[in-house]
């Protein structure tokens, strides 16, 4: 069985585990992974024993499934992690200049319709708002006032195609905007059955080791397959 396959095969019993019992790894998840795939390769020497122990059969069958699903979860999470922060480094990198052309626009259109005092009125209101989405609407809105009211931008020599830029940029903003909080959802939900899945396979390994640390506890060199070698270090 494929990663991918069982990975489909338990990602309904996964997403089920309820977000107070959910486990988050205490220990770097690919050592983890590592650890759980050697103790099914060990287990399976004392698969009699740990089944006349009270371990079930198909939890030594489940370990194997849920060590390749899990490693799938995590494999899907670096890479949606991945992709979220190139879409928030990407923002990162394009939203300060909307913000600037904003400013610019606002400082201009005071000065250009200061005369006019509804569209001043307007041009305050708009000033107003500081946020992300605010930005976006503000531009779209200054776009459509400077289309609508030429004639004073015109009379100071203002350049009117930033008046266009404020339109294309908004749109972009709007755009890239959108594929950063979808990263992010995507991210967290990836992130959520990544530790749905841990949490499944947890229970089988704890399961089996401390099945196997009653049956060998005399028996150094079968008890040490049921310990973790990660833990172990960090004691010494």
């Amino acid at each position: 069985m494929t990663k991918q396959e069982a990975y489909d095969a338990v990602l309904e019993q996964a997403k089920a585990v309820s977000p107070e019992l959910i486990q988050i790894p205490y220990m770097p998840v690919g050592v983890y992974l590592q650890e759980a795939e050697d103790l099914h390769n060990w287990s399976l020497t004392d698969k009699d024993l740990l089944i006349g122990a009270g371990v079930l059969e198909t939890s030594l069958e489940e370990l194997d499934i849920l060590c390749g699903a899990t490693r799938q979860a995590q494999s899907n999470w670096s890479e949606q992690k991945k992709l979220n922060d190139q879409a928030i480094e990407q923002w990162a990198e394009e939203s300060p200049r909307a913000f600037d052309l904003k400013d610019q626009l606002i400082h201009t259109f005071r000065y250009a319709y200061r005369k006019d005092k509804r569209i001043l009125s307007r041009v305050s209101e708009i000033a107003e708002g500081g946020g992300i989405d605010d930005m976006i609407q503000d531009l779209s809105d200054l776009e459509v006032m400077g289309k609508n009211n030429p004639e004073p931008l015109q009379q100071i020599n203002f350049d009117m195609t930033l008046v266009d830029k404020a339109g294309l940029l908004s749109d972009a903003m709007a755009d890239l905007r959108a594929e950063a909080n979808g990263e992010k959802r995507n991210a967290n939900e990836a992130l959520e059955i990544r530790n749905q899945m841990y949490t499944l396979l947890k229970e089988k390994v704890d399961e089996i080791r401390s099945c196997g640390k009653y049956l060998f506890w005399r028996d150094a060199k079968r008890l040490i397959g049921y310990t973790s070698e990660y833990n172990r270090r960090r004691s010494n």
